[in-house]
């Protein structure tokens, strides 16, 4: 159903409104409806060592998993894209896996298989073939590094692109691997279709240079701590890094990354993890700085109550706010009525704030998941009113050399071949002495089966790289990539 369409069905409640509104408790789904989780207890559940150990990381534990829930045709579907398609390997936390298709019950061999196909968190962890464009499965401007965060390091895993704030890439690893994942360059395993880059330094070392750069940059206050996911760093390594942060003056503002408080909220919920954010959260606010969390849920039905559990425990620990960075993804959230549940879900249950959510980034194979600008404009249109306005999210497009801009902000736009243009305020780190860089513009792309007919022809004629090209391309961008690392 196209964003158009779904706008246009909405139906009014008997209020005459056409969003309903509904306060919905909190249910957790019951994990044992799964054959390979019928006999795990509600301690194991909890647990986060039992949690990471069961991961489900490849076609064969999920079929172990599902049992004859799923026909073969599913599972086929999978191999197919982990071998043509995936840039990001496989990596689900049965917490996130539960709550994909979180009501169904069992009624006999292969009876899961349409509701786990039509499933919205299923499609963004879980991608398959089928999911993908056919026509156009990569835009011919996708790139591996679509937002060149490395050519701004500054340190390496250091991003430098605003003015008053960075991005510290402590780790490459995460606790789940989201196929849309904008980091898909340098993070995770290597699949068949991406050679992942590596960090050059070692680990001691790459923080040792992210602080000294931070201590002798002053117009640096705020630091958004991430990677990969910060869940995956052992507590006493980051705590000592949170710690050194704020002996830096200039630092007022830390933010820490982490989905793992949606897909793997038990970590969070650690004794020692608590006592450790209470000890930073403490510091923090003796010195004036302000202590965030940001975390990535992009469907209502990933907020349960131990998900609820781990935010109010990050909250009573002494941070400043918990705020949800969600992606706005064609075949999850794509629609007004979903992205209100998932925004009420989060306020009203877990005391999360709505934040942002993203339009998906012009990386390899994400054309399927991608929306258009004038889409994401009349998301953000239909979903205004409803919330109050501090939890009101902002739908904003991560445009390539500019940074995050809000889908109104555009300056001119190409409709017909979907082409948006863009002006920016501020230099990144790479611009220091180019004199064009806040008179140019800069381009952003619509997915191209979006465009009307005359725009695909268009694209048609002048965007089809043939094989041979576009692998030739694909090599050259991994080349630059490798040298850049090693200059480090």
């Amino acid at each position: 159903m196209s964003i158009e369409t779904s706008i246009a069905s909405l139906v009014e409640d008997e209020t005459g409104q056409p969003y309903p509104y509904r306060r919905v408790e909190l249910v957790e789904p019951d994990w044992t409806r799964f054959p390979g989780w019928r006999d795990v207890t509600a301690a194991e559940w909890d647990s986060v060592q039992w949690q990471r150990a069961h991961c489900v990381k490849n076609v064969k534990q999920l079929r172990e998993l599902t049992g004859d829930l799923l026909d073969e045709r599913f599972f086929a579907d999978l191999e197919r894209d982990q071998t043509e398609r995936a840039t990001m390997s496989m990596l689900v936390p049965p917490q996130m896996l539960n709550t994909m298709v979180p009501s169904f019950e069992p009624a006999g061999p292969g009876s899961m298989t349409e509701a786990f196909y039509a499933d919205p968190v299923r499609h963004y962890m879980i991608p398959v073939f089928s999911d993908r464009r056919t026509d156009w499965p990569s835009h011919p401007h996708a790139t591996r590094d679509s937002l060149h965060e490395h050519d701004m390091w500054a340190t390496e895993g250091l991003t430098h692109r605003y003015p008053t704030k960075v991005l510290a890439e402590l780790l490459p690893t995460c606790p789940q691997y989201c196929g849309h994942c904008t980091r898909m360059d340098l993070v995770g395993n290597s699949t068949p279709v991406i050679d992942k880059l590596k960090f050059a330094g070692k680990p001691n070392d790459r923080i040792g240079d992210m602080l000294d750069y931070l201590r002798r940059t002053p117009s640096v206050r705020d630091v958004v701590v991430s990677g990969g996911d910060v869940a995956n760093m052992p507590w006493p390594r980051l705590e000592a890094f949170l710690t050194s942060l704020l002996e830096i003056e200039n630092i007022r503002d830390i933010r820490l990354a982490t989905k793992a408080l949606i897909g793997l909220p038990q970590h969070w919920l650690q004794p020692d993890v608590v006592e450790g954010v209470s000890r930073v959260a403490g510091l923090a606010n003796s010195r004036g700085v302000s202590l965030a969390m940001h975390t990535h849920a992009n469907h209502a039905q990933s907020i349960t109550p131990i998900v609820a559990k781990a935010s109010a425990a990050m909250l009573d620990a002494g941070l400043r706010d918990v705020r949800n960075q969600g992606v706005l993804l064609n075949g999850v959230n794509a629609d007004p009525h979903a992205l209100l549940d998932l925004c009420f879900r989060l306020l009203d249950g877990a005391r999360i704030m709505p934040y942002y959510f993203y339009m998906c980034d012009l990386i390899p194979y994400s054309e399927h998941w991608r929306v258009s600008v004038a889409d994401a404009q009349r998301l953000q249109h239909h979903i205004m009113g409803y919330l109050p306005g501090f939890a009101t999210p902002r739908i904003v497009c991560d445009v390539p050399f500019v940074g995050k801009r809000w889908v109104h902000q555009l300056a001119s736009y190409d409709t017909e071949r979907g082409i948006s243009y863009w002006t920016k305020n501020y230099r990144t780190s790479i611009e220091a002495a180019d004199p064009e860089a806040l008179s140019r513009t800069y381009e952003y792309y619509d997915p191209i089966h979006t465009l009307p007919a005359a725009g695909r022809a268009w694209w048609e004629e002048h965007g089809r790289l043939d094989e041979s090209a576009l692998k030739a391309a694909e090599a050259a961008e991994a080349s630059r990539r490798t040298a850049a690392l090693q200059a480090w």
